[in-house]
């Protein structure tokens, strides 16, 4: 049964940096385009960074581009966010998810994977 599971949230400062991980279960995630995607409260899932099965290219929203960077260990089987000079708008339930397609997805519609999510707080 395939599985994903996020871990590395927590509370951090204004400015600090945390790294998330996405580990995959019962199959392969370097076949699988990985997103990350995160959801504030009494907001929508928003798409924050994805990376292809293809060729590894990557995508960013805007918000995070030059913040955030998503990498792969295939080795591990894991997908990983790093995430630097966190803001208090950062802050959010942060999933991973995982499609079939060798392409970019920036809506949940497309992903066929999800985790359970890890809680990211932003505050001083």
């Amino acid at each position: 049964q395939a599985q994903l599971a996020e871990s590395g949230g927590g509370l951090v400062q204004p400015g600090g940096s945390l790294r998330l991980s996405c580990a995959g279960s019962g199959f392969t995630l370097e076949y699988n385009t990985i997103g990350w995607f995160r959801q504030a409260p009494g907001k929508e899932r928003e798409v924050v960074a994805c990376i292809s099965s293809s060729d590894s290219s990557t995508y960013y929203a805007d918000s995070v581009k030059g913040r955030f960077t998503i990498s792969r260990d295939n080795a591990k089987n894991t997908v990983y966010l790093q995430m630097n000079s966190l803001k208090p708008e950062d802050t959010a339930v942060y999933y991973c998810a995982a499609r079939t397609r060798p392409v970019w997805g920036t809506s949940t519609f497309e992903y066929n994977y999800w985790g359970q999510g890890t809680q990211v707080t932003v505050s001083s």
